[in-house]
């Protein structure tokens, strides 16, 4: 991607690829070299609707990097859970705590999860997948964001 840049913007979509680790670790290398990224990827299923009933969608993370004239990208990066697997595996979360985040509002997280689940497999079939878009950007909002934020910490500031 980096050796041939997309002269507006470029999808991506990856088919049978799972795990596919940190998300936020390739949209800030892309933020890094001048380009706008937003990736998603599908994950086994594993949150149900907080109403109840069987799990219908993964945590389904999405990271979104936005260069910076600052030289600091702002990088989102996050999964539709509480807590993520990885947490479960390393037993500081019980699977029950493995539901959408929000609270009572977790249907918020919810949606966003089955939606995400749902474009991806309707780009890269049944298998887990990946979306990747890709594009230069027109504009810089991050400086103007970090100017309103005063000095607040905002996503990806290490």
């Amino acid at each position: 991607m980096l050796a041939d840049p997309p002269l507006y913007a470029r999808v991506i979509v990856a088919e049978r690829c799972f795990p596919t680790g940190s998300l936020g670790y390739w949209v800030r290398r892309l933020a890094e070299d001048g380009l706008v990224a937003a990736l998603t990827a599908t994950s086994p299923r594993r949150l149900a609707s907080p109403e109840g009933g069987p799990p219908l969608a993964g945590t389904n993370p999405i990271a979104i990097g936005i260069p910076s004239s600052d030289g600091r990208p702002l990088v989102a990066d996050v999964s539709m859970g509480r807590v993520t697997h990885g947490d479960v595996l390393a037993g500081t979360a019980e699977p029950e705590e493995l539901v959408p985040f929000g609270g009572d509002r977790a249907h918020k997280a919810f949606a966003l999860a089955v939606g995400l689940e749902m474009l991806v497999g309707a780009l890269a079939g049944e298998e887990h997948g990946a979306l990747l878009l890709v594009a230069k950007p027109e504009h810089d909002p991050v400086p103007g964001l970090r100017t309103l934020a005063e000095g607040t910490r905002l996503p990806g500031d290490r």
